[in-house]
């Protein structure tokens, strides 16, 4: 029996066409990930694709009407784009559903036509265009089904032979890519829009028979088998989303032109998506802010990755969170992983010592009526951290701040419950009981246990009494911040600035803030709290010892003046405070820690 030919097609089928590509690309993430090499390879394509084309699946709503089906997908891959082809895919959909008209089916000649417009938009998003990779492939089957359109009259017939030249692009991309010819693989963005492709065909030539995917069950792998590279030309991978009213293509790639490479840009003048490397990201969300709004904001370390995946130093991983006010040396002489926190001013937010430095914060919360809120790092975060060191380490320990001031603990627990489950890897997660340089002296000290070799059980064991160990008393200049967290009441709060109060919190080890003494100048307070350390460390050795700041690097340095006096010991570190510790006692806050052997 002869097979009918499809020559038009409505909203439904369009939808269904694209849910079944990307079925594909969900079946062929793990492939996808391990040939990623351009432009670095850290094995994420298939990652980023499955998370576009969740987003499209899981937002997208299938309407008849044709136009308004396409810019459904389009923002929905917009929206859930990760990485440079997440993005130029999205753009091209963009494109896509921006040349479409009001119709209610769409012809051959027609999808042709607006499929080959479409490339335009892709190619526009792309600061530095590179053939050999995706872009050249969706150009290449764009062209041809354009050449076909006035010869072709079934859709089959048009996908299976744009389907044929979009698979000979991608052999060529090998040849065009030093890159890719050294690692003996195609692009991997090409490859992934050639499978999805190859799932839009079968839909067609099975029938077109409606594709059920469980999105709940959709699962988005993490990348863990990176190919090392030789050169990374900036740290951090960096995507968001943004919003704003008539925005600018050219002006944002301007601003984002000083700060790196590998950069795309998609979308609307009302809702864009944009990615790049850079080493500052902090810098390039302060520029954008002044243009539009950010709602949604990812940061990969990719030389942390690299190193990670290519000399893993230690059998243990060590991951802490950002409140560890550790410096950025320590943190990458001994592979500590880091999973940021984040801060929020009322709709705005930022990732901790990220895309907001402690210095920026501070501005902020002098320019600001919004009292700033921190906010835990998910569940999904920890799962997919725990998921990436599994595959690389024998063994996981994770310490964080007290769950007595966040919820990051519980959610760092839940997850390991999960990967100790799905992997039988042993992950041990601590609460600390305190935060800032206490947390981070735990943390370094627990660093240096491993690289000396210490064994998992029997550091977890030490962690647990260091505890005890250590002390934390924090100054500041008012009570005007305490009241405002919370941490003290409005009356409390009146009477102490009447009094001129600069109070002293202690960390106690219930793992909760308390109120350690009321002095009535900062030059008192930080005589109480030198006192109330000389009697603490008494006849004890002292591990060490180490300061947190905002803006008070003076009163810092006589702590550590004091200190090396007490102790004839240098400190650990002295870095600017966390941002969790400023919201909470603000500017001027000065914390000293103490860890005892």
């Amino acid at each position: 029996m002869e097979t009918i030919k499809i020559t038009e097609i409505n909203g439904i089928q369009l939808y269904n066409s694209f849910v079944a590509g990307a079925q594909r690309i969900f079946e062929n993430q793990h492939y996808l990930n391990k040939i990623n090499v351009f432009p670095v390879a850290d094995a994420d394509t298939g990652t980023n694709l499955a998370s576009t084309m969740r987003s499209i699946v899981n937002t997208a709503q299938a309407q008849p009407n044709l136009k308004l089906t396409a810019v459904a997908l389009a923002d929905a891959a917009l929206t859930g784009a990760r990485g440079n082809s997440g993005i130029i895919f999205a753009q091209f959909l963009y494109g896509f559903s921006n040349e479409i008209q009001n119709e209610e089916t769409l012809s051959v000649s027609a999808f042709a036509e607006y499929m080959r417009n479409a490339v335009q938009y892709a190619y526009e998003a792309i600061a530095n265009p590179v053939e050999g990779t995706m872009i050249s492939v969706i150009k290449d089957w764009a062209d041809c089904i354009y050449k076909l359109k006035d010869h072709i009259e079934d859709f089959l017939k048009l996908l299976l032979d744009g389907l044929l030249i979009a698979m000979e692009s991608l052999k060529a991309t090998t040849s065009k890519m030093a890159v890719l010819a050294k690692a003996n693989v195609v692009d991997a963005g090409a490859k992934g829009f050639v499978v999805f492709l190859e799932g839009m065909f079968d839909y067609f030539k099975n029938g077109q028979q409606e594709i059920e995917l469980d999105t709940a069950n959709i699962e988005i792998l993490e990348s863990v088998d990176a190919i090392t590279h030789d050169e990374i030309t900036f740290r951090y991978c960096t995507e968001a989303m943004i919003h704003g009213k008539n925005l600018q293509r050219d002006q944002l790639a301007q601003i984002m032109a000083k700060h790196g490479d590998s950069m795309v840009i998609a979308g609307s003048p009302e809702k864009m998506r944009i990615h790049i490397h850079t080493d500052h990201p902090w810098e390039l969300f302060h520029d954008i802010a002044q243009h539009a709004t950010i709602s949604f904001q990812k940061v990969d370390d990719m030389v942390m990755q690299n190193e990670i995946a290519s000399n893993r130093k230690y059998p243990i991983a060590l991951v802490t969170d950002s409140t560890n006010d550790l410096p950025a040396e320590i943190i990458e002489k001994y592979q500590i992983q880091v999973v940021p926190l984040t801060v929020h001013f009322g709709e705005e937010f930022y990732i901790d010592r990220i895309t907001i430095q402690p210095d920026q914060f501070v501005k902020k919360l002098k320019t600001t009526d919004t009292h700033p809120t921190s906010a835990q790092p998910a569940f999904t975060e920890f799962v997919n951290k725990y998921n990436y060191l599994a595959t690389h380490f024998d063994s996981i320990i994770s310490l964080h701040i007290s769950s007595g001031m966040s919820g990051t603990w519980q959610n760092s627990l839940n997850a390991s419950k999960r990967l100790i489950q799905d992997t039988g890897k042993q992950i041990s997660v601590l609460d600390s009981k305190r935060l800032t340089s206490a947390l981070g002296l735990t943390v370094m000290r627990a660093a240096e246990a491993i690289s000396n070799g210490r064994q998992h059980d029997e550091l977890v064991q030490a962690i647990d009494g260091w505890t005890e160990k250590s002390r934390i008393l924090v100054s500041s200049k008012n009570m005007k911040f305490m009241v405002k967290s919370g941490r003290v009441s409005h009356t409390k709060g009146l009477i102490g600035k009447i009094l001129g109060i600069k109070p002293i919190v202690e960390v106690k080890n219930h793992g909760k803030t308390e109120v350690f003494g009321k002095p009535l100048s900062e030059k008192a307070s930080m005589k109480m709290i030198m006192k109330e350390m000389e009697r603490f460390i008494g006849a004890n050795k002292v591990w060490g010892y180490a300061i947190s700041h905002a803006e008070n690097e003076t009163s810092a340095q006589w702590y550590a003046e004091q200190m090396e006096l007490l102790t004839g010991q240098k400190p650990k570190f002295i870095m600017q405070a966390s941002p969790v510790l400023i919201a909470n006692v603000g500017p001027g806050v000065v914390a000293l820690s103490v860890l005892l052997e």
